[in-house]
């Protein structure tokens, strides 16, 4: 997952977020896309004023903001369609006529991009796996080839206008890697800022107060830890010492062994508490796994052949 390119939101800027995740890299800044959005108002207005730089529509067209962008980092379909030319990219309605007509299962294809309220987001394939690249997302979300389908049907329902991607896409770092391995997700990203956002949302709580009790409650876990450690450690050094006074079939006051067990108790072990302190101590010796040889366990994920 760490080689895949995932821009994740800054202010009104998911066109170009939509754009980098699809292409895999910083190829679009908001200057970049504000030259071709002032292009293409300039060729509006040239058509506009073919019919005369008096009439109406002319003022009227001149009175208007661009409709290929605005202040708040929004830009039009026609500009990201003009972006992706610039690679040999072109973008198809997903739900038009052309399209359906040919029937392609959409596993087939290489990326969408989703439209819904002035917010742009990827859905790209990188090796053969599908991954959903929203910028609103703390990460990319891994999406099966069974759920695909659904999850553009889903999508169409909520009111999106997805695009397919046609062209070949720039080669890029993590599409070489997941190309020899797949991957494996075991926790999907959340929404950015969700849970600050929860706590936040908490009476009596602010940003501030928030953070210090996240501190303070890692500090807590921390000294838990450390506490249960110290027990597990001195538990067990009872237990070795129990264990080696038992194999020499009893205790020599003048030993050093028998000197630190006199004085962390003072009470005399049984042989059937010996036999049952040396049971719990060999059942806490860790065991070796075949299935767990040779790979690590992560909180993310891991690869797989």
């Amino acid at each position: 997952m760490e080689s895949i390119f995932h821009e994740k939101q800054e202010g009104s800027l998911c066109a170009q977020h939509c754009l980098n995740n699809l292409l895999q890299g910083e190829y679009f800044s908001p200057v970049e896309l504000s030259s071709i959005a002032q292009q293409l108002d300039e060729e509006e207005r040239v058509r506009m004023a073919e019919g005369g730089v008096q009439t109406e529509e002319y003022r009227t067209f001149m009175q208007q903001p661009s409709g290929n962008m605005d202040d708040s980092g929004f830009f039009s379909i026609q500009v990201i369609s003009n972006a992706l030319g610039v690679w040999g990219l072109e973008i198809i309605l997903f739900n038009s006529r052309e399209y359906q007509q040919l029937q392609i299962n959409p596993i087939h294809e290489k990326a969408f991009i989703c439209n819904y309220k002035e917010h742009w987001f990827t859905v790209r394939k990188l090796g053969q796996q599908w991954f959903n690249l929203n910028s609103l997302l703390t990460g990319p979300e891994l999406i099966s080839d069974t759920y695909l389908a659904l999850f553009l049907a889903q999508l169409q329902q909520e009111g999106y206008c997805i695009f397919v991607i046609r062209g070949s896409l720039p080669e890029c770092e993590a599409d070489q890697i997941l190309r020899i391995m797949r991957v494996e997700q075991q926790q999907r990203p959340g929404l950015i800022g969700e849970d600050e956002a929860q706590r936040v949302s908490e009476p009596g709580h602010t940003t501030e107060e928030v953070l210090l009790d996240e501190d303070e409650e890692e500090m807590r876990k921390a000294l838990a830890l450390s506490r249960q450690g110290m027990q597990v450690e001195d538990e067990e050094a009872d237990l070795r010492r129990a264990i080696q006074l038992s194999m020499q079939g009893g205790s020599d006051p003048r030993s050093p062994s028998a000197a630190v067990t006199a004085g962390r108790s003072e009470e005399t072990l049984t042989a059937e508490e010996l036999r049952r302190r040396r049971q719990v101590y060999f059942d806490r010796q860790p065991t070796h796994d075949c299935s767990s040889a040779g790979g690590e366990k992560d909180s993310g994920t891991k690869p797989s052949q």
